[in-house]
């Protein structure tokens, strides 16, 4: 018998306020608007020599930090088929302007997270931070897990959810 456990991280603070706009229904594309985003995180796997799955402290640590980085800012899509985001020149002073059809958007540059994902639903929202996340992670750690589950919700109960198997 092989046996795993399970951790499941899901903290007040693990939260954060973004902007963003997503095509539906084929290609049409909403206005934009935000969310106060939730996230949770459950990892599965043996025990260590510590008998535990995981730290609790580094994966409370490595979302927060990914969770922070989103925070107040407008996320976009860097790979939607009809979404186009291009940066201006200035780095961080500088503008991204988004374009949908005859749709446009000027952000500041520093406003912005650009995601390599086809759109900005809390799907790919989850997906990417999942995948932050076991970036973040030391390999010794990543290398233990059986799979990783990553809720985004985002509007009390509307739960775009991810899990990783290696």
């Amino acid at each position: 018998m092989t046996e795993t456990y399970r951790v499941r991280i899901q903290k007040e603070r693990l939260v954060f306020s973004a902007a963003h706009f997503i095509t539906y229904g084929g290609d049409i594309c909403e206005p934009i608007h935000g969310h106060n985003y939730h996230v949770y995180c459950e990892v599965e796997g043996p025990l260590d020599q510590n008998r535990y799955v995981i730290d609790f402290i580094a994966l409370r640590d490595a979302l927060q930090k990914i969770v922070d980085g989103l925070d107040h800012r407008v996320v976009l899509p860097l790979r939607h088929p009809t979404i186009k985001v291009a940066g201006q020149p200035g780095g961080e002073n500088g503008e991204v302007v988004a374009t949908h059809g005859k749709r446009r958007w000027v952000f500041p540059r520093q406003d912005c997270v650009l995601l390599d994902v086809e759109n900005t639903t809390a799907e790919l929202l989850a997906k990417h931070i999942a995948e932050s996340t076991l970036a973040s992670l030391d390999s010794a750690a990543r290398s233990a897990l059986v799979s990783v589950e990553l809720g985004v919700d985002e509007c009390d109960g509307q739960w775009g959810v991810y899990l990783w198997r290696p």
